[in-house]
């Protein structure tokens, strides 16, 4: 039986340094953190991808991101951060359960734009033309 590690910790069964807490999220600090504060927002209901979340857990996990952030960049003396979340495994998403990445960066950082961490891939203009009529009349439909 495979056990998902977040909901664990939110049951108590493993150790976690948990910061915060909500009615419906808990905020910890990530067990192999890339920077000093490296916190995870993760649901407590077993969630896999942002469009699982009901509307109420979506709203408090972006007010808890949100009220978070800028505390968690003071502590770590850092002016901006990185909000990450892998929607899926495809995504980069290594446990199945939907989290929230805030990794703070200092200038001596040097962080890269989104566009430097992929190949990036040529679109024509009529190919993004078809993307986004599609993707309007989609969205306009489900409405």
């Amino acid at each position: 039986m495979n056990l998902c590690v977040f909901c664990e910790i939110i049951k108590g069964n493993i150790k976690a340094r948990k910061i915060y807490e909500t009615k419906h999220s808990v905020a910890l600090l990530d067990a192999f953190p890339l920077k000093e504060g490296h916190t995870l927002i993760v649901p407590k209901n077993h969630k896999t991808k942002v469009e699982d979340l009901t509307v109420e857990e979506n709203n408090d996990i972006f007010t808890t991101l949100h009220f978070l952030i800028s505390r968690i960049e003071k502590i770590s003396e850092s002016n901006s951060s990185l909000i990450a979340i892998h929607n899926g495994k495809e995504a980069g998403q290594e446990i199945p359960h939907l989290h929230v990445h805030i990794i703070p960066i200092k200038k001596s950082d040097h962080a890269t734009a989104i566009h430097t961490m992929f190949t990036k891939e040529k679109i024509s203009e009529k190919k993004l033309d078809e993307i986004w009529i599609k993707m309007v009349n989609t969205i306009q439909q489900q409405n």
